[in-house]
């Protein structure tokens, strides 16, 4: 990427991270409004669902590449790879989301606000930015190892912060209900649905490499 993008991607990149940092806001107000634990708790409660932590990637990759390109943060969040990384993240909580968890409730208000913010606008507003903005063709198939490092630790975080607290932030990892064999399976199953994911944005990066051209 760029170190300083272009105007229409700066202008596209602001947009998101309007989108991300609102949608985080909203999210920590209900969740602390509507607690049942202590606000430490709460919170811990809060960074621990995949949505919250993949949309803050975003938001510090929308943020960095704004305001500090040239830093070590704002050259890491510039790497094809880490920008690729992050939009599978996001796109994985848009899916399942959508897929799996919208039916199970129905937001009203500005739960309905946030909701939409994390789980479907940011999502696809990233998509369109990793697939419109972002240049193609540095990517390579064994970059798809290392992202899995990112949904291996935050299942086994969630398993032990689970078994700990007595809180799981998804019913798909509830070692009370489930129990643990079946979470271990179910984690297993999204592990490889993200490594799945991560082929195919590899192949579609390679697809939209820019063609060289002989005179």
């Amino acid at each position: 990427m760029q170190r300083k993008p272009a105007k229409a991607i700066k202008n596209y990149i602001i947009f998101v991270a309007i989108l991300a940092w609102s949608g985080l806001a909203i999210q920590l107000y209900i969740i602390i409004s509507n607690r049942v634990v202590s606000i430490p708790e709460t919170i811990v409660r809060y960074f621990s669902y995949f949505t919250i932590l993949s949309n803050i990637l975003v938001a510090l990759h929308s943020t960095y590449i704004l305001l500090k390109p040239g830093s070590r943060l704002g050259k890491y969040f510039s790497r094809s790879n880490v920008v690729a990384a992050i939009t599978i993240y996001i796109t994985v909580v848009g899916i399942t989301y959508n897929a799996i968890l919208r039916n199970l409730w129905s937001p009203k208000g500005l739960e309905m606000v946030g909701d939409e913010l994390t789980h479907l606008i940011v999502p696809l507003s990233f998509l369109l930015y990793w697939l419109i903005f972002v240049p193609k063709g540095e990517l390579k198939w064994k970059n798809s190892f290392p992202w899995l490092i990112y949904p291996i630790v935050y299942f086994s975080w969630v398993i032990i912060f689970g078994a700990l607290s007595g809180f799981y932030p998804y019913f798909f990892v509830n070692v009370t209900e489930l129990g643990c064999t079946k979470v271990i399976l179910n984690s297993g199953m999204l592990v490889i649905g993200f490594f799945l994911l991560s082929l195919l944005f590899i192949g579609i990066d390679k697809l939209m490499k820019p063609k060289l051209s002989i005179t």
